[in-house]
């Protein structure tokens, strides 16, 4: 049956030292909660309820598009406490009750679904992922018995055996939804943090002679949480390499991948070519057989096939027709066009402005406010002045 899936993202992340919360701290360019909500939509769950807490309007803004329930954790006493507050949107589920937190923003629909498939077939009270990992340090280690999980100890609460365990919990859990309501009525604050631990649904599970299953994840780097920028730097570049390696197989080349960024939103024609320090971001959308050369950065842009940018262009929210050739260091700005076989050359910023097909601005020139026609020659050193200290005039 198709799972109901909880996603705790009320916490602030002190560890991140930020105002911002935890959740809205960016990986390729979107908040790390929409990266989740993806892998969820990849499953196609019943229902999704977020669970919001510090500054929960602002997260709840980054929302819109998704399809989602929001409730309101207002003291954050822990992840048992937080799956409490969803009780009521939860009594309803008809499936399994899977349980996440918006800060493992690197799972995949198929990891997903390889833990509610695992939970549906072994009709275990909570099935848990795990990972085995080199370093377990800070997370709940996995404590296993003949009948599988007995119990899963927290860092700070773990003896020194147990802190030997590499098995840990990635607190990615899979419920019967009976068993989770009745549960969440039995967790205690009897730990060292005083705070209601959603693992301690294990032991009562193991109480009541309930099964508690287990299922190792096949990629350990797909459960990892941010909790620093140091956890958020590494994952970056997890999902950079991912991305890329995503569209060098749909033909894209790239001279140096490891310092090439393109955003989730982003796409990449085939045969096109980019080179070192190469930024996409946004919604960038780029044709066939293009060049992008080192150092240029694109944000929320259009570009037409067979299109050169050379070296350290900047290019924002403007659309560049085929055949086109922009830099080196060129600036366009946003609302900007040109047309098919447009030149634009050195130190050139152009701004809010159509350049005609097949006209040219080779060298250290402002157009701002413009429409240039067809087959224009611009020279060196021309700008458009279109400001008179009270309104801006257009250029024609």
């Amino acid at each position: 049956m198709k799972p109901t899936v909880i996603v705790l993202a009320a916490g602030l992340g002190t560890r991140m030292k930020s105002g911002l919360p935890k959740a809205l701290h960016e990986l390729a360019g979107r908040p790390m909660i929409l990266h989740v909500l993806d892998a969820v939509r990849g499953i196609d769950p019943q229902r999704v309820v977020v669970v919001l807490g510090h500054q929960a309007d602002r997260v709840r803004a980054v929302l819109d598009g998704y399809a989602v329930t929001t409730v309101i954790q207002e003291r954050q006493l822990g992840t048992g406490h937080a799956v409490q507050q969803a009780e009521k949107a939860i009594a309803d589920a008809g499936g399994p009750v899977m349980v996440l937190c918006a800060d493992t923003p690197l799972l995949t629909p198929e990891t997903l679904r390889l833990l509610a498939e695992r939970h549906n077939r072994t009709c275990a009270a909570v099935t848990v992922m795990t990972a085995m990992v080199d370093n377990p340090f800070g997370y709940g280690r996995i404590v296993r018995s003949k009948g599988g999980v007995s119990r899963i100890v927290e860092e700070k609460d773990a003896s020194a055996v147990q802190k030997k365990i590499r098995e840990i919990n990635t607190g990615i859990y899979c419920f019967e939804r009976n068993f989770l309501l009745s549960a969440l009525g039995g967790i205690t604050t009897d730990n060292a943090q005083g705070e209601y631990y959603l693992p301690d649904a294990i032991a009562l599970a193991r109480r009541k002679r309930r099964t508690v299953g287990a299922v190792v994840c096949p990629n350990a780097e797909e459960t990892v949480g941010i909790n620093s920028r140091v956890d958020l730097s590494a994952a970056e570049a997890i999902l950079r390499r991912r991305i890329n390696r995503h569209w060098m197989l749909q033909g894209v080349t790239m001279h140096d991948p490891e310092t090439v960024s393109i955003a989730q939103g982003a796409a990449v024609g085939r045969d096109t070519v980019l080179y070192a320090n190469v930024r996409i971001e946004g919604t960038t959308r780029i044709g066939e057989n293009c060049v992008i050369m080192s150092g240029t950065r694109i944000a929320d842009s259009t570009i037409g096939s067979n299109v050169t940018l050379k070296d350290y262009c900047v290019i924002e929210k403007s659309e560049i027709g085929e055949k086109s050739s922009v830099g080196p260091f060129a600036h366009l700005r946003p609302d900007t066009v040109l047309r098919p076989g447009a030149q634009i050359g050195n130190f050139v910023e152009i701004k809010k402005s159509v350049i005609g097909e097949g006209s040219k601005a080779n060298h250290l020139s402002y157009i701002g406010d413009a429409t240039v026609g067809k087959d224009v020659n611009i020279g060196a050193g021309v700008i458009t002045c279109n400001y008179d200290g009270f309104q801006k005039h257009r250029t024609v």
